[in-house]
C-alpha cells in the first residue's frame, strides 16, 4: 500500500531505531531499505532479523525455530546418551530458543550501535542472521571441533562433551530429581570427607570414608564411582531433604522443579518476582513473571498489558505525524493501517 509506505517513511525519518523481521530484501524492494531511510535520517539505526541474513546461498530458505536448532548445532548436542537410550535421536530444546538467541544478539548489536552513535552521530545497518546466532551458541561444541577435530557426544541431562562423563541427575524416593555438578560437585578430598560423613549418617557412604579418597588423583579418576554412590544415596531420601541437606554443606545441588513449584517458590515470592497486570478489556488481572534484577534507583515495572493492534495509531500517527482523525480513518479504510 503506497500510503502505508509513506507513513512508515515519515515515522522512520524521526525514529532512533527501526527493528524489522520481514523476509530478506523485502523492504529494499519497496524503496524502504536502510540506504533510502537513512538518507532522511543519518542517525537511524536499523536492525533486520531474518533466518539466514540478507545474502548468502540460504538467504531465501524457509525455516522454523526447530530447523534453526537443527542447522545451528544445538540439537546435535542435546538428548540422551547411547548408554541410556540406544539409537536415541537428537532432541531440540523447547520454547522458541532459536529466536530467543537471535533476539539476544540483536539486542547486543543494537546497544553497540547506540554507543557508536553517541560518539559519532552516525547510525548503521545491522543484518542479524538467526542461523549465525545459533551457530555461535553451541557451548563448546564448535570450539572443541575446531581445536581437536572431536565431535561432542550427547549426554543425558548434562553438558555434551567429547568424552563420557558421569551422570549428574538422580531420582529421589518421592519421585523428584536432583541435579548435581560434574564429578558429584567438583569434589576435592576435603569435600569427599564432608559428603561421606553426611552419607554415613544414613548408612549410605559405602567406601567414601576410605583414606584413599584423600588423594586428589584418586578423586579425579573416581567420578563415575561417586555418581553411582550418589545415585543410591538420593534414591533413599526425599527431594527436599537431599537438596537442602546438600546446600547446608555448600554443595551446589539443585532440585529439578515443575512450573507449579516455581510459581509457588517462596524465594521468588519474597523478592516479589511475580507481578499482577490488569487487562481492562477482559475485566481481570493476570500474574506475569517479573524482572531478573532489582534496580535501586530505576525500578523495573510492567506498567500495563501489551498494546492491542493499532491501539496507539492516533497517539503516534496523529501526535507525531500530525495526521487528522479523518486522515487516519482514510488510511484505515485503504488498509494502510
Amino acid at each position: 500500500n503506497p500510503e502505508g509506505q509513506e507513513v512508515f517513511r515519515k515515522l522512520a525519518a524521526t525514529a532512533g531505531l527501526v527493528l524489522e523481521s520481514f523476509p530478506a530484501g523485502y523492504l529494499p524492494e519497496l524503496g524502504l531499505g536502510y540506504e533510502s531511510l537513512s538518507a532522511d535520517n543519518p542517525g537511524l539505526i536499523m536492525c533486520s532479523v531474518t533466518p539466514f541474513g540478507q545474502d548468502g546461498p540460504w538467504r531465501d530458505y524457509q525455516t522454523s525455530d526447530l530447523l534453526h536448532l537443527a542447522a545451528g548445532g544445538q540439537m546435535a548436542s542435546s538428548g540422551y546418551d547411547v548408554e541410556d537410550v540406544p539409537d536415541a535421536p537428537p532432541i531440540a530444546p523447547g520454547g522458541g530458543n532459536a529466536w530467543h538467541i537471535a533476539s539476544h544478539y540483536s539486542y547486543i548489536a543494537i546497544m553497540g550501535a547506540l554507543y557508536h552513535r553517541d560518539f559519532t552521530g552516525e547510525g548503521q545497518y545491522i543484518d542479524v542472521s538467526a542461523h549465525e546466532a545459533c551457530s555461535l551458541t553451541t557451548e563448546g561444541a564448535i570450539a572443541i571441533y575446531l581445536s581437536t577435530g572431536e565431535v561432542v557426544r550427547r549426554h543425558t541431562g548434562r553438558h555434551a562433551s567429547a568424552d563420557m562423563s558421569p551422570g549428574i541427575q538422580h531420582a529421589t524416593n518421592d519421585g523428584g530429581f536432583i541435579n548435581t555438578t560434574r564429578s558429584g560437585s567438583n569434589l576435592t578430598p576435603a569435600r569427599v570427607k564432608i559428603l561421606a560423613t553426611w552419607m554415613d549418617e544414613h548408612g549410605l557412604a559405602q567406601d567414601l570414608l576410605d583414606e584413599k579418597y584423600q588423594d586428589p588423583a584418586v578423586v579425579e579418576e573416581s567420578g563415575q564411582h561417586f555418581a553411582d554412590v550418589l545415585k543410591n544415596f538420593f534414591a533413599n531420601m526425599p527431594l527436599v531433604e537431599a537438596y537442602e541437606g546438600g546446600q547446608e554443606l555448600n554443595f551446589p545441588w539443585g532440585a529439578i522443579r515443575t512450573m507449579g513449584e516455581i510459581v509457588g517458590d517462596p524465594h521468588l515470592e519474597d523478592r516479589e518476582f511475580f507481578v499482577p497486570v490488569e487487562h481492562p478489556e477482559l475485566g481481570r488481572e493476570f500474574t506475569y513473571p517479573g524482572p531478573a534484577a532489582i534496580y535501586n534507583s530505576s525500578p523495573w515495572r510492567i506498567s500495563r498489558r501489551a498494546p492491542l493492534i493499532g491501539e496507539h495509531n492516533e497517539e503516534i500517527l496523529g501526535g507525531e505525524l500530525g495526521l487528522s482523525k479523518s486522515g487516519l480513518e482514510a488510511l484505515k479504510k485503504s488498509g494502510a493501517i
